[in-house]
């Protein structure tokens, strides 16, 4: 089937399909591509920067790979419990692997990371926090990317918008990947506003890691309290979110980033200013006077 997706007021119309390549009953879909993609860029800025959070590069790849995997299923499982159609699902406990027809939530894949990213780390013996940091800068880059497959399947978009960069295409006119708006009128492209908001964040994140790191888990405390705040945000005029009863789960959980990262932020800053300043500094004159002692015992090599 032949899909478009259109930009009315720039005059923009594009023949796109939700399917790269298809093989008789097999095919390829763009947001399994993208997806991938992001993940790839993460991977490789990761063994970049390794060094940097002082991580052993093999270690951290067994605690990611791991980490990845549970993630993906925590993300179903988000997408599951809060879908509204918990019951469909318990009824028929298999349709809950057929990831193919849609539903992970980014939150659930986020929260399942982690939790057993901490595991994990412990498992591998490397620094959580630093793992936390590092991979924190992963998701901006992965969601950044990913957010284009929802782009390709006309999904994640917001209600009604008269703006320039409003959107609309064959399957958000259809209706079925959103409700309380118009068909036949432009919608928000929610899905570019999160990626764009998660490029400016994997920038300011990427400098602060580079100039201004002052203790591990810096950098994760502040990616969450800025996800959190850009997602409180575009969740509001999202067309397809999950609900707890008459709230957003995604608006609650934004809320629960920002309020969290910003207390662990405190702690982890509390934590690191009592740790003695000058503990390098009193173990270098140790050093020294030993060396200036060799001389004299005649020790020399």
């Amino acid at each position: 089937m032949n899909h478009y997706i259109e930009f009315p007021r720039l005059g923009w119309k594009f023949a796109l399909d939700p399917t790269l390549v298809e093989f008789g009953a097999f095919s390829i879909k763009w947001y399994g591509v993208l997806i991938a993609v992001g993940f790839l860029l993460a991977v490789l800025y990761g063994m970049h920067r390794a060094k940097d959070f002082d991580l052993n590069a093999d270690k951290m790849m067994d605690t990611a790979l791991l980490t990845t995997l549970v993630a993906f299923v925590g993300a179903r499982l988000y997408y599951v419990l809060f879908s509204g159609r918990l019951s469909e699902y318990l009824a028929n406990p298999l349709s809950i692997l057929q990831v193919w027809n849609g539903g992970l939530g980014i939150y659930g894949g986020i929260i399942f990371a982690f939790v057993f990213g901490f595991l994990f780390s412990r498992l591998f013996k490397v620094s959580f926090l630093s793992m936390a940091d590092i991979a924190s800068l992963g998701f901006l880059i992965g969601q950044a990317v990913g957010r284009w497959g929802n782009f390709f399947n006309q999904e994640a978009f917001g209600g009604n918008t008269d703006l320039p960069w409003g959107m609309t295409g064959d399957i958000i006119a259809s209706g079925v990947n959103g409700e309380g708006y118009s068909t036949y009128l432009p919608v928000h492209p929610t899905f570019l506003y999160e990626s764009l908001w998660c490029i400016l964040g994997f920038v300011l994140l990427h400098i602060l890691s580079k100039h201004l790191y002052k203790f591990k888990g810096q950098i994760f405390c502040c990616y969450l309290m800025w996800y959190g705040c850009g997602r409180f945000l575009i969740e509001s005029v999202r067309t397809d979110s999950l609900m707890l009863g008459t709230m957003r789960v995604s608006q609650l959980v934004a809320i629960a980033a920002v309020l969290g990262g910003g207390i662990l932020l405190l702690v982890l800053r509390r934590r690191a200013n009592s740790l003695p300043k000058d503990l390098l500094a009193a173990e270098i004159p140790v050093e020294t006077e030993i060396q200036e002692e060799e001389p004299k015992n005649g020790n020399e090599n």
